[in-house]
């Protein structure tokens, strides 16, 4: 896998994400994520619906369209609520998806809106039982004078069932907007942060949980900074960070006091005060942080970058990557259309050697760690054709241009990519693009990787 996926040519498959008649904004997707296999991969949308899509078992009738995806399950997980006591809506837009580790045949993933957390269990059944003694056929009772034999019930085969039931729901934990959640290594509990407070729950226990950051000032007056992801190691069950919207990471050890309002380590990059602008500290504001598979780096988005820290070096990050520039001119106007707050998620490949990040005008860049290459790719229809080749795509700020090359002036800002996932093993990417989601398998063969 390793430097391959910035190339990435392969085929691709899109899925349009528009069910129904609902108003266009319900359809834009909010949050993607896979599953610990990849098998699985779940959507959310601002309209409050989850839809899973289930990876097609390879065929050798079909050798160009092994691995696809297709809908598995649809289901609607949260309705638009209405707060009496603040006089306000709570949207049923989800958040955030996490899957848990598969402990039996079921399912199970978590997925919140501002406010509520819910865990649901997804489970298959391609079997009914008949034959009972007491009811009849529509499941009715029987007259119990009429039975004069008994039999044993059999299980009958059926057409798959996928059933989603919820098994929790974790309420009234968060004043603020809710911004991450992650489940935790000891598969037992989670956390869940909003802008000033991290919570940690218990799976099996709703009514309560315990509160393990709170960066809350006693006069709000002095608040200077706010939480804006969160996420718990991948392996160490006691270590967790957080970033802020002042750029820098806490990591914090749960064995060291309850309350983790004292950080292990910070991890900050200290400013160059010849690019100091007015647009300083919200383009430095981190929006997403994730631990690498093997739980030694970190990686985190700003506005303009993504970076790579190690956990043992605290001072600076290793690796910085530039993910458009170009844009450094164009703060300004920015700003006014308020896409300079934007929050762009990141991810890592299985190998942890290759990162991905979205960008404007559909725009996707991948940074292969080893070779220091990179590339701007584009999700667009023409680009979701079976078999298409992803052709690298570059931006133009001035001088000559090339005749494929788009001009920074012609980038559409409304078509932004800020949702992504990786395959946890395999060069396969989803790309959330408006109410699109588009999903690129690599197909080189594997002498190239």
């Amino acid at each position: 896998m390793a430097g391959a996926a910035p190339a990435f040519p392969g085929s691709s498959q899109a899925t349009s994400l528009a069910f129904g008649f609902l108003p266009a904004t319900a359809d834009v997707i909010s949050t993607v994520e896979f599953n610990h296999t990849g098998e699985l991969l779940a959507t959310g949308d601002r309209g409050g619906r989850v839809v899973i899509f289930q990876r097609e078992p390879e065929s050798k009738n079909a050798p160009h369209g092994q691995g696809e995806y297709d809908v598995y399950s649809t289901f609607q997980s949260h309705e638009p609520e209405f707060d009496y006591l603040k006089s306000l809506e709570i949207e049923e837009k989800i958040n955030k998806i996490k899957w848990l580790p598969q402990q039996n045949a079921a399912h199970s993933l978590l997925s919140t809106n501002d406010k509520t957390i819910k865990l649901w269990k997804i489970t298959e059944r391609d079997k009914r039982p008949e034959g009972y003694n007491l009811k009849d056929e529509e499941g009715k009772l029987k007259d119990l004078s009429t039975v004069t034999s008994l039999q044993v019930p059999v299980l009958k085969p059926m057409d798959l069932m996928v059933e989603v039931s919820p098994r929790r729901i974790f309420a009234n934990g968060h004043t603020y907007h809710i911004n991450s959640i992650s489940v935790n290594s000891d598969c037992e509990t989670y956390m869940s942060a909003d802008d000033l407070r991290i919570n940690l729950w218990h799976l099996a226990i709703t009514d309560r949980s315990f509160n393990i950051v709170d960066i809350k000032p006693a006069n709000m007056e002095d608040l200077t900074e706010v939480i804006t992801a969160s996420e718990f190691h991948p392996h160490h069950c006691n270590l967790f960070v957080y970033s802020s919207s002042k750029g820098s990471l806490r990591l914090c050890d749960m064995r060291a006091a309850a309350l983790c309002d004292k950080h292990s380590k910070l991890f900050e990059e200290p400013e160059d005060p010849s690019n100091r602008s007015f647009f300083s500290e919200i383009i430095s504001s981190v929006s997403d942080v994730k631990f690498s598979h093997s739980g030694r780096y970190m990686l985190t988005r700003d506005y303009l970058t993504v970076k790579v820290w190690d956990l043992n070096m605290e001072a600076r990050p290793i690796e910085t990557y530039q993910v458009h520039d170009y844009l450094r001119s164009k703060l300004c106007s920015l700003y006014e259309s308020d896409c300079i707050f934007d929050k762009f998620e990141c991810a890592w490949n299985g190998s942890d050697s290759v990162i991905m990040t979205g960008a404007y005008n559909n725009f996707f860049r991948m940074f292969d760690r080893n070779t220091k290459r990179d590339v701007t790719l584009e999700a667009s229809r023409e680009s979701s054709k079976p078999r298409a080749v992803l052709k690298p795509r570059r931006v133009c700020v001035g001088g000559k241009r090339r005749r494929d090359d788009i001009s920074v002036d012609s980038l559409d800002f409304t078509k932004k990519i800020l949702h992504t996932a990786w395959h946890p093993a395999e060069n396969i990417i989803a790309i959330a693009a408006t109410n699109n989601l588009y999903i690129f398998q690599d197909k080189v063969n594997s002498d190239m990787h």
